[in-house]
């Protein structure tokens, strides 16, 4: 190990003497300062397997001239599909494909440089007059027509195509892709890192914080009970472990009765439904995901349910609950308050018959 530092000391003092005679004797320095470089890598080449990362740094660095790729490093960011990117300055150009990742971005004060966003992104009300891309399906030549210097996508929506044009096109995208409450104030913050907004980043996420420990705090004094989120009444399709929603309803202080069906989105007969009984029937509203009124009257000849009995139907705000964005602990509140009212002094969001 002495011998290698002395070499590489050595290899170094000359490097530094001929760059010091490049000006008076140009040819000869260039063709010595070569001779170093191949020497310099094949010292490294001969490191122990604990030195490979350091020493692959270096290479890297005398190649591209960028020692240790110090300033590239401090801007490389790894999104929720395990992909890197590299920013060397925070983008100026930035096109959001989901209406919560465009909630973030405001959230964050980046309203100058978002220049496109969804059909759907309608929250804050400056949303609506930034360019349009599509949704589901939304347009490459309208993405690469607004020259964003990274996309931020979903990873449901971003298509193969989508991803390989964009790659072509050398346009950095970065997914997003919050499972549980949890990933959102992560997610806050490495877009608070991107857009060097980290104090923005850490305001946000304390209020969200702050509020989700006041909402917790006083739904666990009182015993859980049994809830039906209805998405679909024909056929009956609710939430289940791997939703996000599931997750909202224990937080909220419900339990979910589609619990054990260790699916996502699955579908329940009434048969099911009548077996576990809810106590609350839960209804999403919104312009993306509704259930109309005339459906949600139907389940009120189920007279035999605890929630029909009781009266407890109650609609909800499918874009907070529906958006893993900053508003998302609103839509936990008004789930709260629907399974819960008596903790709020009110039945918000309850449907009379």
């Amino acid at each position: 190990m002495k011998k290698r530092v002395q070499s590489s000391g050595s290899i170094q003092a000359l490097g530094i003497f001929l760059l010091s005679r490049w000006n008076r004797y140009p040819v000869v320095a260039t063709a010595w300062l070569m001779v170093v470089l191949s020497v310099f890598v094949a010292r490294a080449a001969e490191c122990g397997q604990g030195d490979d990362g350091e020493m692959k740094r270096r290479q890297q660095g005398i190649l591209t001239g960028m020692p240790f790729m110090a300033h590239v490093s401090s801007r490389s960011f790894v999104d929720d599909a395990g992909h890197r990117i590299y920013l060397s300055k925070p983008p100026a150009r930035i096109v959001s494909l989901a209406p919560s990742i465009t909630e973030m971005l405001f959230s964050l004060g980046l309203d100058e440089q978002i220049v496109g966003v969804t059909e759907f992104c309608d929250y804050p009300a400056t949303a609506k007059s930034k360019a349009k891309v599509g949704y589901s399906n939304p347009s490459v030549e309208a993405v690469v027509a607004l020259r964003p210097e990274v996309v931020l996508a979903p990873r449901d929506f971003l298509r193969p195509d989508l991803q390989s044009k964009f790659e072509q096109l050398k346009i950095p995208v970065f997914v997003l892709d919050a499972r549980t409450l949890e990933d959102i104030p992560l997610q806050i913050h490495t877009l608070g890192k991107m857009f060097e907004k980290t104090l923005a980043a850490n305001e946000v996420t304390q209020r969200m914080r702050r509020r989700l420990a006041e909402i917790r705090g006083q739904v666990e004094t009182l015993p859980a009970k049994r809830v039906l989120y209805v998405l679909n009444s024909q056929p009956l399709i609710t939430v289940g472990p791997g939703s996000f929603i599931h997750q909202m309803i224990g937080l909220a202080g419900g339990v979910n009765i589609a619990a054990q069906t260790g699916v996502a989105y699955p579908k329940l007969s009434m048969e099911t439904v009548l077996k576990e009984d809810p106590e609350v029937l839960i209804f999403p509203s919104g312009e993306v995901e509704t259930v109309p009124r005339s459906d949600q009257q139907q389940w009120r000849r189920w007279d035999s349910l605890s929630a029909v009995k009781q009266q407890r139907f109650h609609e909800v705000s499918s874009n907070l609950l529906n958006r893993p964005g900053p508003r998302v602990v609103e839509g936990l509140e008004q789930l709260a308050r629907a399974i819960h009212p008596e903790l709020f002094g009110s039945n918000e969001g309850a449907l009379r018959p």
